[in-house]
């Protein structure tokens, strides 16, 4: 379900180097693409990404004092997201998103316990999360250079985790629960290319969570931890029509071609 690490940070370096690069090739003078698509109101599109889930823990004031829990450590790990775009022009070079959708991924507490026998052994906790992700944002564009133009975006969103549990099974114990929802803000940017039926993006956003969403319990796994926050960092490749006849004709039009 998850992607490798390696293949996360290897996607992250090549969108930095088409963000930084492209711009180089777009001084020439080029036919413009979608010469209108800023005029309609409205667009709409699909957005799928790769994501690396995370927590800031914040240790209790009394973990010190704890006779078992020596350490706790957060191990990130890589997950997918698929959402479904539609987007509202405000003015020409500010327009406002929703993008529902959901997200996939796993993060991992490593604990470092103290046993009876006075031994250190590590417990791993594997805590998946399914997101009902609902994020609304502001995006802001530059002008336009031919086929391409760089926009940042920043807003909040709503995620409910369906994949929380409302209780644990002893034989899967240890292990701590994730309260289901959470708001969020989210700061990012991308860069818009023009192409001949649709609209194609790459975006970077990081996200946070404002709710501690560790769900206490009366061990000493909760106990060490005050406060839990989640976050995100979502790359996303975007697609959008000029107008929902457009952007789906765009594949009527590929599979008359196979047929051919």
């Amino acid at each position: 379900m998850f992607v490798n690490k390696r293949f996360f940070l290897k996607v992250l370096t090549a969108i930095i180097l088409i963000f930084i690069s492209f711009p180089l090739f777009s001084q020439r003078a080029l036919p413009k693409n979608l010469p209108k698509y800023d005029q309609q109101k409205m667009h709409f599109g699909m957005a799928l990404g790769i994501n690396t889930m995370d927590f800031t823990i914040h240790n209790s004031p009394d973990f010190f004092h704890l006779d078992s829990i020596y350490s706790i450590e957060n191990r990130r790990n890589v997950g997918f997201n698929i959402n479904i775009i539609a987007n509202y022009n405000i003015i020409p070079k500010l327009s406002i998103r929703c993008l529902p959708g959901l997200n996939f991924g796993q993060r991992n507490l490593e604990y470092e316990v103290l046993t009876q026998d006075s031994i250190f052994k590590k417990v791993d906790m594997m805590l998946e999360s399914t997101f009902l992700d609902v994020p609304v944002l502001f995006k802001y564009k530059s002008d336009r250079l031919n086929n391409f133009r760089a926009y940042v975006i920043g807003g909040g969103a709503f995620r409910y985790d369906l994949a929380a549990r409302n209780f644990i099974d002893p034989g899967e114990r240890p292990k701590v629960r994730l309260r289901k929802t959470d708001w969020y803000y989210e700061v990012g940017f991308g860069t818009d290319f023009f192409l001949e039926y649709f609209k194609f993006a790459m975006e970077i956003k990081y996200t946070v969570g404002i709710r501690n969403v560790l769900v206490p319990d009366e061990t000493q796994f909760t106990s060490s931890i005050e406060r839990m926050n989640s976050k995100m960092l979502i790359i996303s490749l975007l697609f959008e029509g000029s107008d929902a006849s457009n952007f789906f004709s765009f594949f009527d039009r590929s599979k008359r071609k196979g047929k051919k």
